[in-house]
């Protein structure tokens, strides 16, 4: 009858205990059926970075090296933001970095054992959601940046366009927002130096409205 219930389950707010710190949080994570992708996946990852951030940066998913590694970030897309933030002057020892989906979702190649990445439907983003909302409500940054169109419409709701308002400051309950582009995004851009340099830019306007 459990393996059942949590094949079925499709949200994950029964996993997440109440009131819980970011690490036992976190081990909570690793058990995690609220929604299907659990079972390809090879691991839960979850957030990490400071309890205390100021600064929450949220992507789409985690790739295939951050499935693999258990971190978030620590993949080709991560390594571009590594240097996005340098340039900015945040440092990423102070930030905090999650996804807003916890699991890595993907298709396999026809060919080889490659997997390719699949963006999450809106059912399974708004499944992890309960997930975001305890790491933010235990962080409680001042300013949280969407990477990106999935996490944008994870924390600004299904109609956000992130073109039509990246870079711009809005208020949503208790902290800032700003949407901008995920990393991977300039990586597959067709003029990469232009992309990175409008990347660069909005990571400067975050850096200015933490007064940093």
């Amino acid at each position: 009858m459990g393996t059942t219930t949590s094949r079925t389950t499709t949200s994950a707010a029964e996993f997440v205990p109440q009131g819980a710190d970011l690490a036992a949080l976190r081990r909570a994570a690793d058990g995690c059926r609220g929604c299907r992708l659990y079972e390809p996946a090879t691991q839960t990852v979850f957030g990490a970075g400071p309890a205390d951030a100021r600064l929450v940066l949220v992507g789409e998913q985690p790739g295939d090296v951050e499935d693999r590694q258990g971190e978030p970030f620590v993949g080709p897309a991560g390594r571009l933001l590594d240097k996005a933030l340098d340039e900015a002057d945040l440092a990423r020892e102070g930030v905090y970095l999650t996804n807003a989906v916890k699991h890595f979702k993907f298709v396999p190649a026809e060919r080889g054992k490659r997997r390719i990445h699949k963006s999450p439907s809106r059912g399974e983003v708004v499944a992890c959601l309960p997930w975001l909302h305890a790491e933010l409500g235990q962080v409680r940054p001042d300013l949280v940046v969407c990477l990106g169109a999935t996490a944008a419409k994870a924390v600004l709701g299904a109609a956000v366009k992130v073109t039509e308002r990246r870079g711009q400051v809005e208020r949503v309950d208790d902290y800032d927002v700003i949407a901008t582009v995920h990393p991977s995004a300039v990586l597959r851009a067709p003029d990469r130096d232009e992309a990175y340099q409008a990347f660069l830019a909005d990571l400067r306007v975050v850096r200015a409205h933490l007064g940093e």
